[in-house]
């Protein structure tokens, strides 16, 4: 796509702020919805600090050449109950989510190592346009069922079989649209910076008639009307409880058995995350026209992910992950500079420690955030899509490559298996992978690239195709 601001490109000081704040609002609401849902006393203003803080050493790692930015990571939402669940305390339950983010750390940056020395050709033989296009579509249509419950309220009647219109509902599902069509039309018909910060003006216009629709409720008593929660102020959190602090009082409750526990929920789930992570890089690839596998090269996004992850944890609790809300964002509005997230993570560290406005952006109403996710999960999916162009599903060995990964990840295929849990991106994945590989689809790669003209032989013959002057 034609980008508004390269890699390499730095707006003047206001402009990043702007850019760099409207990062924050696409990463905030999952970033700080994990500590809520594990619970325990975790702080979702700490896990910001560990969001911050994963995503420079992240950008350290990579030579500031990739522009995305790591957040609270739902895949180990599994993992984190179960170090709570087998600790003999809460605060060795936190000692247990650092032990843990320390193993994923491990498992990634052993797979980093073995890149760098065997080189990352297998991965393209192993994980053709066929595999990878499909799979990328996957991680946002798999996320397309969040956003809409989001913009509806969760209110789905399983015995309806469809969402059940309240008056609550239709107030929910009027500011997510109102959010919607803000964000697609400044997107798609603004200028200059308008066309910049459409999740900025977006999410205002939501919250705005949000704010309406609640202080009428409030008026009238009328809790159909009320939409946000503004009693969030009464018991704001004005410092972070770093996870490290309450950690250093039950280390002396681990045991060797309950380490053990933790690695058994850590470990598998992390090869799950390192699928979803080459298959975010590919997209991110794909969107600002360079490849990051080469440059700055797979091993370095993994070791910068693996120990940004570990940081993250060490702070928030959190291990971290690159976010598709943040790709999504660079996708919609043409905006890959990496100085603007370096500054979304200076600006999470900042605001982590004040209070007002870690809780305002965390009354920000869950259905607006809903109308801007429809964009952003949206543009993931289309982004897969994107790259199954160049690939001919004429032929049945890519056709059924390509419909094995879309049936089983949208048909929601996770399996437990014993603590770990495949998600269905990763089943999806894996079962691509095995088809691919059954049906001869690498060695057709090898014998497709083998076959391919040189460069010379391609100039020859263009030359030879113009007409004498």
């Amino acid at each position: 796509m034609n980008l508004i601001y390269g890699i390499h490109d730095k707006p003047n000081f206001g402009k990043t702020l702007l850019f760099a704040l409207q990062q924050v609002l696409a990463i905030l609401a999952a970033t700080i919805a994990v500590p809520s849902i594990v619970g325990n006393g975790m702080s979702q203003s700490a896990a910001l600090f560990g969001a911050g803080i994963g995503t420079i050493i992240y950008l350290l790692f990579t030579k500031f050449k990739s522009p995305v930015f790591l957040g609270s990571s739902f895949a180990f939402l599994g993992s984190m109950f179960a170090a709570f669940a087998g600790a003999v305390s809460v605060e060795a339950g936190y000692a247990g989510l650092i032990i843990g983010a320390g193993f994923a750390a491990l498992v990634y940056v052993i797979i980093a190592i073995v890149i760098k020395l065997a080189g990352t050709r297998w991965i393209n033989y192993l994980m053709p346009p066929v595999v990878i296009g499909p799979t990328v579509a996957i991680i946002g249509l798999s996320l397309a069922g969040n956003a809409v419950g989001d913009s509806l309220r969760g209110a789905f009647d399983a015995d309806a079989g469809a969402y059940v219109m309240t008056p609550s509902v239709w107030v929910a599902f009027i500011c997510a649209l109102v959010t919607f069509f803000v964000v697609i039309i400044c997107s798609v018909y603004g200028k200059k910076m308008m066309k910049l910060i459409p999740f900025i003006i977006g999410i205002a216009a939501g919250y705005i008639v949000a704010t309406i629709f609640t202080l009428i409720g409030n008026a009238t008593g009328n809790e159909a009307l009320q939409i946000i929660n503004f009693s969030l102020f009464e018991n704001m959190q004005w410092i972070p409880d770093f996870t490290f602090l309450t950690a250093a009082h039950g280390i002396t409750q681990v045991t060797g058995r309950y380490i053990a526990t933790i690695a058994v929920a850590y470990v598998p789930v992390a090869f799950v995350v390192f699928a979803e992570h080459l298959a975010d890089h590919k997209n991110l690839s794909s969107i600002i026209g360079v490849d990051l596998i080469n440059d700055p090269g797979l091993h370095r996004t993994l070791f910068g992910d693996g120990i940004g992850s570990f940081a993250g944890a060490i702070f928030g609790g959190c291990p971290n992950t690159t976010y598709g809300e943040s790709i999504g964002c660079v996708a919609i509005t043409g905006n890959a500079s990496v100085i603007t997230i370096f500054t979304t993570a200076i600006i999470c560290l900042v605001i982590s420690f004040f209070g007002p406005f870690v809780t305002f952006l965390a009354t920000i109403p869950s259905c607006v955030m809903g109308g801007v996710c429809i964009t952003l999960y949206g543009f993931i999916a289309v982004s897969g899509l994107k790259m199954l162009q160049p690939v001919d599903l004429n032929q049945n060995r890519n056709l059924f490559t390509a419909s094995t990964i879309f049936i089983c990840g949208i048909g929601g295929m996770v399996l437990k298996i014993g603590d770990v849990t495949l998600t269905e991106v990763a089943c999806a994945l894996i079962l691509g992978i095995i088809v691919n590989l059954v049906l001869g689809g690498t060695k057709a790669a090898k014998t497709a690239k083998t076959a391919e003209p040189s460069v010379e032989v391609k100039a020859a013959e263009e030359a030879a195709e113009k007409p004498a002057e």
